[in-house]
């Protein structure tokens, strides 16, 4: 448990999840945009469900962990008492917008980039210059404005968890029902699809995936217990810590980096080494000016959104889904109609194109 006491043991374990997590995704494909892409266009539900795979195996390993007192996820910015459901609701549809853009959403850039993309490197400056800037920029006189001013208190509740407010309702501890409840009902939407159970690899991915979210609830509490500085308990979200990972290497404060840089580094080494292996690094850039432009436009509003939304399709699709957070749903929700307006202005002009079409179909 020495280790544990050094100031190195966050960014360490960190950089030891990212790689673990970078390499699975890589191998997998591992990508929230293009699973909404091909479900909603193909009718191929494999990529979702590997996504919602993963968000269940995060959630029951970490309730597990909870209960036995090795996780303190009521540590979580997920779980604080006030929440910001308009930010839930501005930010995911600004992220899903312009994770459509882009293609990809912040963590697929981190996974992108290791494989050669200069593209999703581009993204990536432009996703953490925004995610400063919604923090504590311009663009941060807004979300006070518009998302703190407006956060409900559920202190009185017990919080943003699913469970607590279950149990608050009912006069009676429902945690583990809650958990058990929402753990279940992923498995079987996951599993009623028969030939899914022959997607070794997706399935093993997304194992690896949400054990990681785990460990980080672990390692990060770990560090909390034994730290006399601060200590942020959180899994995995890859918005601001994309922004922690720039300042770090731009300015120099004699602070160590902490969890979350250490996690993005590992992505990007992670997906590097099974690129290589693989043999599937390509250098890749924009075409023209308007690609560029797309992407940064997208970068923009990920990691605006993300601020906002208090984290991404990870943080808050599977990381916030590991502590029940009533933000997550919302915030999953409105990413999805974000992603799908994104493409409905891509494909047919604009963002507004897919309400006509559903509202339009022609009569038999």
């Amino acid at each position: 448990m020495e280790f544990v006491d050094s100031p190195w043991f966050l960014p360490v374990a960190g950089l030891f999840a990212g790689i673990a997590l970078g390499f699975a995704a890589r191998r997998q494909h591992f990508c929230t945009m293009a699973a909404l892409e091909r479900h909603w266009y193909a009718g191929d539900s494999r990529g979702l469900k590997t996504w919602v795979l993963a968000a269940a195996v995060a959630l029951m390993l970490t309730q597990i962990l909870a209960a036995a007192g090795y996780a303190d996820i009521g540590q979580s910015f997920y779980l604080t008492s006030r929440f910001g459901w308009t930010g839930s609701i501005i930010g995911g549809l600004a992220f899903g917008f312009g994770m459509a853009l882009v293609g990809t959403c912040g963590f697929g850039a981190l996974v992108r980039t290791g494989g050669g993309s200069l593209r999703s490197l581009v993204v990536l400056m432009v996703l953490g210059l925004s995610a400063l800037a919604a923090q504590r920029g311009l663009v941060a006189l807004g979300r006070v404005q518009f998302v703190d001013n407006f956060a409900l208190d559920l202190s009185a509740h017990g919080g943003q968890s699913l469970g607590a407010l279950a149990s608050s309702w009912a006069g009676a501890d429902l945690n583990a029902a809650v958990a058990a409840t929402a753990a279940l009902s992923l498995l079987a939407w996951v599993f009623s699809d028969r030939g899914f159970l022959k997607e070794r690899g997706a399935i093993l991915s997304s194992i690896i995936i949400g054990a990681v979210i785990a460990f980080g609830w672990i390692a990060t509490s770990l560090a909390a217990q034994h730290s006399f500085e601060p200590v942020q308990v959180e899994a995995a979200s890859f918005v601001v810590p994309v922004a922690d990972t720039f300042l770090q290497f731009i300015t120099y404060t004699g602070t160590l980096p902490d969890y979350g840089v250490g996690l993005v580094v590992g992505v990007v080494i992670g997906a590097a080494a099974c690129a290589m292996t693989r043999k599937d690094v390509r250098w890749e850039a924009c075409d023209d000016a308007r690609e560029l432009g797309r992407h940064l436009s997208g970068g923009f509003l990920m990691g605006a959104g993300g601020v906002f939304a208090m984290g991404c399709t990870i943080g808050q699709g599977i990381s916030a889904v590991s502590v029940l957070a009533i933000s997550a749903p919302l915030v999953m929700a409105s990413i999805a109609l974000g992603a799908r307006m994104g493409l409905s202005y891509l494909i047919e002009g604009s963002p507004f194109a897919v309400f006509r079409a559903t509202h339009s179909e022609p009569a038999e």
